[in-house]
């Protein structure tokens, strides 16, 4: 019998459009000899899954089921697809854990603390096995103290929402002039701000997926960004960045690349499929920037170029994390 998968999706996010394109991606190729699908719509508290006579049915989130033609529908597991808040800061987690619902994603804990900048680099710096750059983090509502700030982090550095994805709210500051509205831009995404220092060298980014016992790493892409930074700009538009795969580095760096990748999503516990974002410095140091807990998965995003670099194709990616999931 094939298992009913509820492909979330929306949020409440700058992110929302890209989420609802990778819902589109995912549906588009789900095996759909083994898996039926339906596309559930996150907006705030209003959860909607549109039928194919183009109804909005209300998802009863009592028990997370649908009724449709009369007949009541729960689901065999969940295909976590947002980006950015709930769902890849671990209250949906905590929401599926409550159901008792299989879903794709890292649990609730690993996706809070990932989902936490700061949070997330003072424990990867902990964990010794790669360089993470100096930051400091601001709370809403406090002075902002630019001398103790510059005493602390030096210039340029960057400013970002200590939660939220896709670049939305960073900023590059090159001088001390520029570092307030950095942080006000910054704040107005998030109530928390993290400044870090800059570190200079190529970014480079590693997805891995767990099937079974087997934690596969992917190939190495490198992103060679048009604009200052790989911002929300160069992110979306093909025509604004460069994405490698694999990268133009040495064997032994994308080796390492991949060796150190494969140990945090274990030392934090990951599940699914993850990707880590990375610093190489000209003297071959790695520096830790970020993991994406629920990267995009649209066929212009990074990791289903990595899987099919890797000779896996979406619909084996999608089959694979299903069934990792489900644990058949």
């Amino acid at each position: 019998m094939k298992k009913k998968i509820a492909i979330v999706t929306g949020g409440d996010s700058g992110e929302n459009a890209i989420s609802l394109r990778s819902a589109r991606n995912i549906d588009k190729y789900i095996d759909k000899e083994k898996f039926i699908t339906f596309v559930i719509t996150i907006n705030g508290n209003k959860w909607t899954y549109q039928s194919s006579s183009e109804t909005e049915i209300l998802v009863d989130k009592n028990d997370f089921s649908i009724i449709e033609n009369g007949e009541k529908i729960k689901f065999d597991c969940v295909f976590i697809a947002i980006h950015g808040t709930p769902g890849e800061d671990g209250k949906l987690q905590g929401y599926f854990d409550i159901m008792k619902i299989p879903y794709t994603s890292c649990d609730r804990t690993t996706s809070a603390l990932t989902f936490n900048k700061f949070f997330c680099n003072q424990l990867v710096k902990g964990f010794g096995n790669v360089n993470v750059s100096k930051s400091i983090i601001l709370r809403k509502g406090n002075k902002i103290d630019t001398e103790a700030i510059l005493n602390e982090i030096a210039l340029p550095c960057f400013v970002k929402p200590n939660e939220g994805g896709s670049s939305l709210g960073v900023s590059k500051v090159k001088e001390k002039k520029d570092l307030i509205t950095a942080v006000e831009n910054a704040f107005a995404v998030d109530e928390a701000v993290l400044i870090e220092n800059f570190v200079k060298g190529r970014e480079i980014t590693c997805g891995i997926i767990k099937t079974g016992k087997n934690i596969k790493t992917l190939p190495v892409t490198e992103i060679i960004s048009k604009n200052e930074f790989f911002d929300f700009d160069a992110k979306y538009d093909k025509f604004k960045a460069d994405e490698i795969t694999p990268a133009n580095i040495p064997q032994h760096i994308s080796d390492e690349c991949q060796k150190v990748s494969k140990e945090l999503y274990i030392l934090l516990n990951c599940k699914g499929i993850v990707r880590f974002d990375y610093i190489l410095t000209p003297d071959e140091k790695l520096f830790f920037l970020e993991v994406n807990s629920i990267p995009g998965l649209t066929d212009e995003s990074i990791v289903p170029k990595q899987a099919l670099a890797a000779g896996i194709s979406n619909t084996k990616l999608f089959t694979l994390l299903l069934e990792e999931t489900l644990g058949i």
